[in-house]
């Protein structure tokens, strides 16, 4: 019995040198919707340790309206001190414009409540687009 090598008989199927990519990009998808599931339940159960800004600045407008809280938890709007049943009053005399962002600076002794007040009376006051300021610089530990 002999065998013919490097040719094809009348009933022998041709070669396909293509590749199917379907089942590829089946496998690609149901693995993306796996990660874009467990990515965020991966990351609910971890300590928040948030670092000082090291980003680049943001553009600010020109004149922007500053609401300052220092150590003593006195409030600030611009450079003038309120009390802060009269917040909302201020604000309103030095920007009536609801729609522009209010910077909200912290001394970082202010406790966490006392600055989450300040951002409730903004918000109910309906100043809704508040912006934190932070320093500029290297991330310290």
């Amino acid at each position: 019995m002999a065998i013919q090598m490097g040719q094809s008989g009348p009933g022998d199927l041709p070669e396909i040198s293509e590749i199917n990519v379907t089942p590829f990009i089946d496998v690609m998808l149901v693995l993306l919707i796996i990660f874009m599931v467990a990515a965020p339940l991966s990351t609910i159960d971890l300590p928040v340790d948030l670092p000082t800004l090291s980003g680049a600045a943001q553009h600010k407008p020109d004149k922007p309206t500053y609401v300052s809280i220092n150590a003593g938890a006195g409030i600030a709007v611009g450079e003038q001190i309120v009390p802060r049943d009269q917040l909302l009053q201020k604000l309103n005399v030095a920007d009536a414009n609801k729609e522009r962002p209010i910077f909200v600076r912290a001394d970082r002794t202010v406790h966490y409540g006392d600055l989450m007040q300040v951002l409730e009376v903004l918000r109910s006051g309906g100043y809704t687009k508040v912006k934190l300021v932070a320093l500029e610089g290297e991330a310290k530990p």
